[in-house]
């Protein structure tokens, strides 16, 4: 101001605006969208109609190297209207953004796959709707374990990856006749891989509730012929002590147990001041019939499958290769999982600043 004289109504000029509903519904909206959505922003599209929300701190952790470069990306994209966000009340502090996607995004989907919107289930309203929904809370969580496993993977060396990753609307459209598990999610090292039912535990049903969940997947694992882990995290150790002695009594009364191999582990096991903590680690402690206590060495997410040291191998790879299309056509889940590893960026993009 001292240097260089500022009219007073350039102070008042607008910033650049978020297109119109009606702008971002339009045929030139899409085509300049065609020319500045990365692979890397489809994929994040992708990640939220699967996912339903992701906070601004899950979406950095999936495919962002920082803070700096997510928030500048998806306010880009939020100008775009490709996504659409909220921030819910929090008593003390406030809470991140949350996103979910936008009508723009939703259009990109569609057309990238030959459909139209409403063939993929999307309504912006009912996207929105989860920032009210009594379940954004379980629903963030079960995200910030996979986030945190994908975040594990990109930059957390030769631990192992992330390469399978399931909502619980997919979960269901499977298995939801038996049993509806929070998220499927599949780890690989370099000489093995193991699969896992998740049920993610807030601290708020029963602990009979929990236990009782053992009996659909056993008559899962009946049904198909599989025996997949299931394994339940918890927010304390104290909840886990208490969880484990339902899961055991439970567990005990199954025609045949080891068709359902049980782990356990708790948030507060981790250290919050690691570099990248997340349920990869040393945190899972098996579940047998005949003891429900935490005695016991704990795992790690590669090592998993030496507690069970006859569990078969997961068969295949974790897509949905081979379903026929009239089931694809009855679900509102057409399109096939994402990779739960972005794609990389491209030379010009990295040379832009785009990481």
């Amino acid at each position: 101001m001292i240097t260089t004289t500022t009219r007073q109504h350039t102070l008042r000029d607008h910033l650049p605006g978020r297109h119109t509903a009606r702008a971002a519904s339009s045929v030139e909206h899409q085509a300049m969208l065609a020319s500045r959505l990365t692979a890397r922003d489809k994929w994040l599209l992708a990640l939220l109609h699967e996912h339903r929300v992701l906070t601004s701190f899950q979406i950095q952790d999936a495919a962002f190297p920082s803070g700096r470069s997510a928030r500048q990306r998806v306010r880009d994209l939020y100008l775009w209207r490709a996504v659409s966000r909220f921030q819910p009340f929090q008593q003390l502090g406030s809470a991140p953004m949350h996103y979910v996607l936008g009508p723009a995004g939703a259009a990109v989907l569609a057309a990238e796959h030959g459909l139209e919107v409403k063939e993929l289930g999307y309504r912006h309203d009912r996207a929105m709707g989860i920032a009210h929904n009594q379940r954004l809370a379980h629903t963030v969580g079960v995200n910030d374990f996979f986030t945190s496993l994908i975040a594990r993977t990109r930059k957390g060396g030769p631990a192992g990856a992330l390469v399978a990753w399931w909502s619980e609307s997919r979960c269901a459209r499977h298995f939801g006749d038996l049993v509806i598990p929070d998220g499927y999610g599949r780890w690989r090292t370099s000489h093995r891989e193991v699969e896992w039912f998740l049920e993610f535990d807030t601290g708020t049903e029963s602990l009979t509730k929990v236990g009782r969940k053992l009996a659909g997947y056993a008559r899962l694992a009946e049904s198909t012929g599989i025996a997949t882990p299931v394994l339940v995290w918890l927010p304390t150790t104290r909840r886990e002590a208490g969880a484990r002695t339902a899961l055991a009594r439970v567990h005990a009364g199954l025609d045949d147990p080891h068709t359902v191999p049980v782990a356990t582990a708790a948030a507060d096991l981790l250290t919050p001041t690691a570099p990248h903590p997340s349920p990869a680690e040393a945190v899972w402690l098996p579940l047998t019939s005949a003891r429900a206590d935490r005695a016991g060495p704990r795992y790690s997410l590669a090592d998993l499958a030496d507690a069970w040291p006859g569990l078969a191998p997961p068969a295949g790879p974790g897509t949905e290769d081979g379903e026929s299309g009239d089931v694809a056509v009855a679900s509102p889940y057409r399109l096939p999982p994402p990779s739960p590893i972005p794609p990389r960026a491209t030379p010009n993009r990295i040379a832009r600043g785009e990481h």
